[in-house]
């Protein structure tokens, strides 16, 4: 029976000389294909994580850091004309402790804009960063998830729901955004613009909206204090200027020059009283009659102005 062979451990100066030698695998090493292939998994990897963040940048689902004056805030028209101080000093205090929780939502404008963005919804918070940045430059950045609306339309439909959503606006405010997003050409005609941007909301209250649109074309500019309209008072006043007295009302707050909602609204009240008092009278038929057995004019109808006004004109006679 032949004598079993010790083996011993190869020399390590074997396994690393390599001069002369055919270059071999080595097991102390990874084996030339193991590392091609992680490297091009890893290449893969990278590609697919590429791709991913370009896709989420493509649909407006990455957020990023942008600067406060990289950003356009009259892209729009914006809705909100007024913020309350207290709501606005709330949201501020609130950035400076918890931070920003939900990001806004700006367009870019391209590459050379200056500013390169558009905002599209977010103004108040946007509003409180600018104010917290004047002290704290940790504020001068805001989180912002980059849109691209595929027309104008679906941007102002973005800022109307979002302050929806949170921030209930004044009828004058949802009117009045209404008229401007008309006057820029975004919508090609009233019902189309109204049911677009306030599709969500019940017909009776769009249609409230679209009488207070009257309002804002008769008025917008000449009122102080808008927002503060009430929905009674603005259906009043919307009746009042389609009936052709918005001259009357324009010269009655100029004269008037309210310094506050209050007098300002009680203007508005006593130009709408007199309208009041007439559309809840039946309405007055007036006829005249001549007999000419009697000689007499019967005139029915009559009240104390026209009495007046005849009297006048037959002692002219």
């Amino acid at each position: 029976m032949a004598k079993r062979k010790r083996l011993t451990p190869a020399k390590t100066e074997f396994l690393t000389q390599t001069e002369g030698l055919e270059t071999k695998s080595s097991p102390f090493s990874p084996a030339p294909i193991a590392q091609v292939a992680a490297e091009a998994s890893a290449t893969s990897a990278l590609s697919e994580l590429t791709q991913m963040i370009s896709e989420a940048r493509a649909e407006g689902r990455l957020i990023q850091s942008i600067a406060l004056d990289d950003i356009d805030t009259s892209y729009l028209v914006r809705d909100r004309i007024a913020v309350d101080a207290d709501e606005f000093n709330t949201l501020v205090a609130s950035l400076r402790d918890r931070g920003q929780q939900t990001a806004i939502e700006v367009v870019d404008l391209g590459e050379g804009k200056a500013p390169r963005y558009g905002l599209i919804s977010g103004w108040r918070r946007l509003s409180a960063f600018t104010e917290i940045a004047k002290d704290t430059p940790d504020f001068a950045k805001i989180q912002a998830l980059i849109r691209t609306p595929e027309a104008s339309s679906d941007a102002y439909i973005a800022m109307v729901e979002e302050n929806e959503i949170r921030v209930g606006l004044s009828f004058y405010e949802r009117a009045r955004i209404v008229v401007k997003a008309l006057e820029q050409g975004v919508y090609p005609d009233q019902k189309t613009a109204l049911q677009s941007l306030y599709a969500n909301i019940p017909r009776a209250k769009r249609s409230k909206i679209k009488s207070f649109m009257t309002v804002v074309d008769a008025l917008d500019g000449a009122l102080s204090y808008p927002t503060d309209i009430g929905e009674r008072l603005g259906l009043e006043l919307a009746r009042l200027c389609t009936d052709g007295h918005t001259n009357e009302i324009k010269s009655a707050l100029h004269a008037a020059a309210p310094k506050s909602s209050q007098e300002e609204q009680g203007v508005l009240r006593q130009a709408v009283a007199p309208v009041k008092q007439v559309t809840k009278k039946s309405p007055i038929e007036r006829g005249v009659k001549f007999d000419s057995k009697s000689g007499k004019i019967v005139i029915s109808g009559a009240d104390k102005a026209l009495y007046s006004a005849l009297t006048e004109w037959l002692s002219r006679r």
